[in-house]
């Protein structure tokens, strides 16, 4: 296997000579600069006593096929900004704070302990620094702007804010250490003051041990060499990046596409929130009932799908998939392409799950699912809308939610899922998320909240199978479903479940629940069904067959029912939930 980096050291002053003058530069996906006055400190502390700070890794630049838009490390100013050598992958913190504390003419801005922010200057306590009784960690100090101390009160307990001042304290900036006329300036001030014999030799041993300690240390570097591909480029990054937030492979395409001055994280936000410039736009995912759960690195695994389906028409031996490489490897020239197909294939797959009256986020079973979904959706174009084809897309899409299957290894599923549902609906064999699809109806009985993707799926299939509310008797559509509050309840009332010793685990499972409005679900309070049903009847006016008839429409067995038998009951609706159940997935 090729080598991928090299190891070495390298002198601190040099590192942070090119990160001057642009050499060393910041990869554009890197975050802003966080670190404390106290964590600063500490830093400049480790240097001077000549302690390990970590390695640096840094990348070489030069690969056509690794390109991040650059950005210099805060607080350089260049008037043109030069083409970098190196970008830092790790590090950036550090080098950071060291490049700010000691080679800028101005106080660093950093925050306190509570992340107000402040700006300090740092200083070397020379007496402290080369006194061998004297604790070391306290020889760095930290000043603010004006460079006053200030008690109780504002009142001024020291001033250093002339050079004059500084050298009667023994206070040496630390940004002197590496700008040797700004050090002899300061020199000459401080043993003007006193020329003794002792002050001398306090310089000399100061040279010697905190000048020294600061001018030879060495850094351990780590760089990736310029043939190191992409994907393994973000992975170590990845790995080396423990301390920090992990970046999404979203913002890591984001930082290529930058390269080509393209912002994808710009038009990701005009295609999720829309244009704000229109406030009659409201075609924007967010708004979308459906599609406003949506991810970034949901668009782009759906745009890598078909981006790599279409590259295997051409090349057979090419692989269909969607993950972190695939995505990584799509260059702007292929996200335009594809990107405005792909939103409005969302927008299509959003009217599908509607027709399945899945009409919020909250009751899709596999948010996942819908990304194999959009990618089939968008390559079938008009040939989606084929009464047939839907009917296949929905014994599909049934399979993978009873048949559990996108909770786990997805990227390798969607990447079967496009290919073989594409030749299945061709007349080809049935896709392996069809094949592999079971449900056993003892299932049933574990199905007892939404973290369930197949309970989901349950109140979902008795709505599209035109499923009545109890006291409307109107089936559930997009407008009834929010206007009636429509969510999942209980049928026999957990409260009479209680009183009568029936299990939990049996009355609090989708067998013993259905999708009912808020106000039936008031109507039925506590009460056994023989008492709620006979509230309904009489308080809204509805006989009692219409009513029957509405309880069926929930696979409700209805002489169990009405004499509150909730074994009888609960055997019933669990038989007629798993027939529709294979039902829906074609079995």
């Amino acid at each position: 296997m090729p080598t991928i980096f090299h190891s070495t050291s390298e002198m601190l002053k040099s590192l942070l000579d090119s990160v001057q003058d642009g050499r060393t530069q910041l990869p554009d996906f890197q975050r802003g600069w966080v670190w404390d006055n106290e964590r600063i400190r500490k830093l400049l502390v480790s240097v001077l006593k000549s302690f390990p700070i970590g390695a640096v890794m840094l990348l070489e630049t030069g690969n056509p096929d690794v390109r991040f838009k650059p950005r210099l490390v805060e607080g350089v100013c260049l008037l043109q900004l030069p083409e970098p050598q190196r970008l830092i992958l790790d590090g950036q913190q550090r080098i950071t704070s060291l490049y700010q504390a000691l080679y800028l003419d101005e106080p660093v801005k950093t925050t306190d302990v509570r992340g107000k922010e402040i700006k300090r200057w740092y200083y070397l306590d020379i007496n402290m620094a080369t006194d061998v009784n004297s604790d070391k960690d306290d020889a760095i100090i930290s000043l603010p702007e004006d460079k006053i101390l200030r008690g109780k009160g504002n009142v001024v307990i020291a001033d250093f804010s002339t050079m004059e001042k500084e050298c009667e304290a023994g206070l040496l900036p630390v940004h002197y250490l590496f700008k040797p006329d700004k050090l002899l300036q300061w020199q000459n001030q401080y043993f003007s003051i006193d020329m003794s014999q002792e002050r001398s030799l306090r310089w000399s041993k100061f040279m010697a041990e905190a000048f020294s300690a600061f001018n030879n240390y060495q850094l351990p570097v780590i760089t990736l060499l310029n043939t190191t591909p992409k994907e393994a480029v973000c992975q170590v990054f990845e790995n080396v990046n423990t301390g920090g937030v992990t970046l999404t492979v979203f913002e890591l395409l984001t930082a290529s596409f930058a390269a080509d001055n393209f912002s994808l994280r710009d038009d990701w936000k005009l295609r999720y929130e829309g244009n704000p410039s229109n406030s009659e736009d409201v075609k924007a995912f967010k708004n979308n009932p459906i599609l406003s759960i949506l991810e970034n690195t949901d668009f782009l695994q759906t745009i890598a799908l078909l981006v790599t389906y279409n590259r295997k028409k051409d090349n057979p031996g090419a692989a269909v998939g969607c993950k972190r490489r695939d995505i990584l490897n799509l260059t702007v020239e292929e996200y335009k392409a594809w990107s405005g197909k792909v939103t409005e294939g969302f927008y299509e797959a959003a009217k599908f799950l509607m027709e399945q009256k899945i009409f919020s986020h909250q009751d899709i079973p596999y948010p996942s699912q819908m990304i194999p979904l959009t990618a089939i959706l968008v390559e079938l174009g008009p040939k989606a809308h084929n009464h047939t084809t839907r009917q296949k897309l929905a014994q599909w899409y049934w399979c993978g939610v009873f048949g559990e299957l996108y909770g786990a290894a997805t990227e390798t599923r969607f990447a079967k899922d496009l290919p073989q549902v594409l030749d299945w609906l061709d007349g080809k064999s049935k896709p392996d998320t069809i094949s592999e699809a079971t449900f056993d109806s003892d299932r049933l009985l574990t199905m007892r909240t939404r973290n369930s993707a197949a309970y989901k799926g349950v109140h979902v299939l008795l709505m599209r199978e035109g499923c009545r509310d109890f006291i409307s008797g109107v089936p559930i559509d997009l407008q009834t479903y929010y206007n009636d509050s429509i969510d999942i309840h209980h049928i026999f009332p957990t409260a009479y479940c209680a009183k009568q010793g029936i299990p939990k685990d049996l009355y609090n499972s989708i067998i013993n629940k259905s999708p009912l409005s808020a106000l039936t679900n008031r109507s039925i309070g506590g009460n056994p069904p023989s008492i709620y049903l006979d509230f309904i009847e009489k308080e809204k006016n509805i006989d009692a067959d219409t009513l029957n008839k509405i309880l069926e429409t929930h696979l409700i067995d209805v002489d169990a029912i009405r004499s509150d038998d909730f074994n009888t009951f609960f055997e019933k609706r669990k038989e007629a939930l798993y027939n529709k159940i294979l039902e829906a997935m074609g079995q």
